[in-house]
C-alpha cells in the first residue's frame, strides 16, 4: 500500500495482509481456499475458537509481527484473542482535534476521499460499489449526489474501536448481511466472484454538518460489527462500537456543500496514496462555520 504518514512522509508497504488478500482473490487455487472460509458454519467456528482462553497463545507472535506499540493500550490481562483484539486505548492517547462543528475522524486508519457522482465506484475491501449499492438504496445515495465518500481502512494492527465522526442525532442501524459467490472460471487464473461484505450504517443528523452516513463494512472472514446504541443523541468522539477479528473498513457519506475536507485528503488520492489518520483528527469543516 502507498500512504502519507503522520508526518507527513510518503510510505510504501505491502503487509502481510495485503499479500494474503492478494493470494486469495487472485489467484486459482486462492480462490479455492476462500470459499470455505466465508462459509457462516466456518465464521461461527473461528469466532468462538478466538473467544477461548486458549486463543491468548497467538497474542505475542502478533504483536510482533506487526510492530504493534503496545504503550498507546491499557495494561490488563487479556482472556482471549477477540478480547487483545478489541481492546481499549489509554485516556488521552487520542486526542479530539477542534471545535463541535468540526468533522472527525472516527477512527485510526489510512483514508481516501472521492467526489460522488451517479457512476462512481467505491473500492470497498476489495468489492465495488456505487453509492446506491453499497447503501442498498437508492433514494438515500442520491442525497449524496455531489458530496464526498471517505473510506477510512483500518489494517488487522490498528486500534478497532471506533467513535462518531460528528455530534447530533443518529438514526437507528441499518443491516446488510454480506453475500459471496464464485462462478465457473472463463479463461485464465481468475475467478470471476460477486460478494459484498457485511455492513451496518447510521444517519447522524447533524446541525452543523448535514446529514453524514457512518457505515461499519465487516470482513467476510470472522469479522463482526458491535455497535452500541442507535436512535438517540450521541456526541463528536464518542465511542460507536468496535470490530472483532478481521481487517474492517469505515465509510462516511457528506451531503454536497455541507463539508469543507481537508485538502490534503482529495490531493493524496488523486495521487494514488491513502492519508494515515488517527481518531480525533479533524477531516474536515462546516460550511456553515467557515
Amino acid at each position: 500500500m502507498k500512504y502519507i504518514d503522520i508526518n507527513g512522509n510518503k510510505k510504501h508497504a505491502d503487509s502481510g495482509q495485503d499479500k494474503l488478500l492478494k493470494l486469495l482473490y487472485t489467484t486459482r487455487i486462492g480462490r479455492m481456499l476462500l470459499r470455505p472460509l466465508v462459509t457462516p458454519a466456518f465464521s461461527k467456528l473461528a469466532g468462538a475458537l478466538l473467544n477461548t482462553s486458549f486463543s491468548c497463545r497467538l497474542i505475542k507472535p502478533f504483536v510482533r509481527s506487526n510492530a504493534i506499540d503496545m504503550s498507546d493500550y491499557e495494561e490488563t490481562c487479556y482472556r482471549s484473542y477477540n478480547d487483545f483484539f478489541t481492546r481499549k486505548i489509554k485516556k488521552g492517547a487520542r486526542e479530539i482535534s477542534g471545535g463541535s462543528p468540526d468533522l472527525i475522524s472516527p477512527c485510526d486508519c489510512y483514508a481516501s476521499a472521492y467526489e460522488i457522482s451517479e457512476d462512481r465506484i467505491l473500492t470497498v475491501k476489495n468489492a465495488e460499489y456505487t453509492v446506491s449499492s453499497l447503501l442498498h438504496s437508492k433514494r438515500l445515495a442520491a442525497r449524496y449526489q455531489g458530496g464526498y465518500a471517505l473510506i477510512l481502512r483500518l489494517t488487522v494492527s490498528d486500534y478497532h474501536r471506533y467513535a462518531y465522526a460528528a455530534t447530533g442525532r443518529q438514526s437507528k442501524n441499518y443491516r446488510i448481511p454480506g453475500v459471496f459467490h464464485t462462478v465457473n472460471p472463463i479463461a485464465g487464473e481468475h475467478f470471476p466472484i460477486y460478494k459484498e461484505n457485511s455492513r451496518e450504517y447510521t444517519v447522524i443528523h447533524s446541525s452543523h454538518l448535514g446529514d453524514i452516513v457512518q457505515m461499519e463494512v465487516g470482513a467476510l472472514m470472522v469479522g463482526k460489527i458491535v455497535n452500541h446504541r442507535e436512535s438517540c443523541f450521541v456526541l463528536r468522539g464518542e465511542e460507536k462500537g468496535y470490530f472483532e477479528f478481521g481487517g474492517s473498513t469505515i465509510v462516511l457519506l457528506l451531503e454536497k456543500d455541507a463539508v469543507t475536507l481537508r485538502e490534503d485528503l482529495l490531493v493524496n488520492t488523486l495521487s494514488g496514496y491513502e492519508t494515515q489518520l488517527r481518531l480525533g483528527n479533524i477531516i474536515g469543516k462546516s460550511n456553515q462555520w467557515n
